[in-house]
């Protein structure tokens, strides 16, 4: 696992990596070979960020880099303030900084920062879909947006030194190693899904016409390591055992590289699959899930993760415990780097 304080590059999503030149009293971070910004840092209870022209006008994009270097540099740190003569009109209406009541004075606070969309989304987000309610199955619930294809998350762990992303399954490349994960003891223990390759095409084909169910690949440095099926729980057979959202997600989990356990790893999958959930739909104020009543060591990782245990309840086919995370407990309690 990476050291924190020997951060120098933080790659970006989007393309080149940010490079810094950091000390107790300064940062200078750059792009592509070009300085971004420069910050004197006063730091105390608060830090406070000052430009080093204060007569500067700040772009979003650098203000943002800023922001991302310090967060991810110190997990527990909540707020940053900055001082600034002009602060921009677009970083003040995405929350990124948020006025005080001192003049020139404005935070950036986690809690925010982590609810920005980019660059982290790979694709429009669903909270861009009209809402229409229609019923289907005897259920009425929202209209939901047409699936999305190809990488929808993607983010550098710092703590890991890697790259987590999330991507829809493509039957057809994926087939294989889904049987195969299935297949082993472990997994086949808590889904009861073995089977033949022709059993599995037929699982995930059903569930890719499934307007309320998205299948993905979860992936570290584009490895595919697991599989998880975010569905949304007003439509799902999960609704009548608690007092269902409209836009609650809920989500099953499968790790099928055996290299890629650990509680560690899950601690960077498990943020990052709420984190993409979260960020989809800002209407979405609950992620939920009902593992098995038994699986004791999922419960414990999900608990690690903010999750709490609402209670426990029969499905026809197990005994199961309803876990669920607010949206606000996940990003007050954000652990993300």
């Amino acid at each position: 696992m990476s050291n924190l304080n020997d951060l120098s590059v933080l790659p970006l999503p989007t393309g080149p990596a940010l490079n810094a030149d950091e000390t107790d009293s300064r940062l200078i971070l750059t792009l592509e070979g070009q300085p971004l910004i420069r910050l004197r840092l006063e730091r105390g209870d608060a830090l406070h960020l000052h430009l080093q022209i204060p007569s500067e006008v700040p772009s979003v994009r650098a203000l943002w880099a800023a922001c991302y270097w310090l967060f991810a540099k110190e997990p527990l740190r909540q707020r940053l303030t900055w001082h600034l003569e002009h602060a921009p009109d677009d970083a003040l209406c995405s929350g990124l900084l948020v006025a005080t009541e001192a003049a020139g004075q404005f935070h950036c606070e986690r809690t925010l920062f982590w609810q920005l969309p980019q660059p982290w989304l790979g694709q429009p987000f669903s909270g861009g879909y009209a809402q229409q309610m229609i019923i289907s199955a005897g259920k009425r619930h929202p209209a939901r947006a047409p699936k999305p294809r190809g990488e929808v998350y993607r983010r550098f762990d710092t703590c890991l030194g890697a790259w987590v992303s999330l991507r829809t399954v493509e039957i057809d490349v994926d087939l294989t190693r889904f049987n195969r994960w299935q297949n082993s003891t472990r997994v086949a223990n808590f889904w009861e899904e073995s089977g033949s390759l022709e059993q599995h095409r037929e699982y995930l084909a059903k569930l890719d016409a499934d307007p309320h169910t998205l299948t993905l690949m979860g992936c570290f440095d584009d490895e595919p390591f697991a599989y998880f099926e975010a569905y949304w729980a007003k439509e799902d057979r999960i609704a009548p055992f608690y007092d269902v959202a409209d836009y609650d997600r809920g989500i099953h989990m499968l790790v099928g590289e055996e290299h890629h356990r650990g509680p560690h790893k899950v601690a960077s999958w498990l943020s990052a699959l709420v984190h993409y959930l979260f960020l989809d739909d800002p209407r979405t104020q609950r992620v939920v899930a009902e593992p098995r009543a038994d699986n004791a060591k999922m419960i414990s990782h999900m608990q690690n993760q903010c999750f709490h245990c609402e209670k426990e309840f029969d499905f026809p086919h197990k005994r199961a415990v309803l876990m669920i995370l607010g949206r606000e407990r996940f990003f007050d309690r954000c652990g993300l780097v």
